[in-house]
């Protein structure tokens, strides 16, 4: 019996390394916890604490398709060269990776706003972070039930 040196096609090569690059991503690939968001906002804005209000997040209470859930937001504030909005941050604390986007904002926009779809994994809470330009957060806090989830659930 003779064995032949396995010489793979480059389309077999392919399939090998996205196949390995896979098994490395698995173990990464879980949901983040509560936790997870508040390192992440900590590693972003140190100690600094978060009031509620002026921030309007508008999700469905309800998603049907974690594939394309609905993100509205907006932000109060006046968008002057002196009081505006300098960022929104958002995070899911059940995705993978807990933050979803970061829209940046000048007084140029004349109003802190966007939309967007993003997927969700599971029933979870959506997080809006926003910080203004003279250095103050505002926070809005909305949870999302999802009942198929988008990213692989």
């Amino acid at each position: 019996m003779t064995f032949k040196a396995f010489a793979p096609t480059r389309r077999q090569a392919l399939h090998l390394a996205v196949g390995a690059f896979a098994a490395a991503l698995a173990p990464n690939l879980v949901a983040a916890s509560e936790a997870q968001v508040a390192d992440e906002l900590k590693k972003l804005f140190g100690g600094k604490s978060m009031a509620e209000g002026k921030v309007k997040l508008d999700l469905p209470e309800i998603a049907e398709n974690g594939l394309v859930v609905p993100l509205n937001l907006e932000v109060e504030s006046p968008m002057t060269d002196a009081d505006y909005v300098k960022a929104v941050h958002v995070f899911a604390d059940g995705n993978p990776l807990p933050q979803v986007v970061t829209y940046h904002f000048t007084p140029a926009a004349g109003r802190a706003s966007a939309s967007t779809r993003m997927r969700l994994a599971q029933t979870q809470n959506v997080i809006a972070v926003a910080e203004m330009s003279d250095g103050k957060l505002y926070s809005a806090k909305a949870q999302v039930k999802v009942t198929i989830g988008g990213c692989g659930g």
